[in-house]
């Protein structure tokens, strides 16, 4: 078992509610702000890729830049 992988990341918040975590940087959504293609996997009439990885906290939906 590699103990690296195991060991929780900290947090470190930003500016505007952005937050740093492993070495990326995730924008913070509200509900009703979320872009467009977010919650699909393709989509064949733009032939463009969705958003499929996301996390909620605190009252935010976090997208990696």
């Amino acid at each position: 078992m590699n103990l690296k992988n195991n060991i929780m990341q900290a947090i470190q918040f930003l500016k505007q509610n952005y937050i740093s975590l492993g070495g990326r940087v995730f924008k913070p959504y509200l509900i009703g702000d979320l872009p467009e293609k977010f919650g699909f996997i393709f989509d064949e009439n733009k032939d463009q890729d969705g958003i499929t990885e996301w996390f909620n906290y605190k009252g935010f939906t976090y997208i990696a830049k």
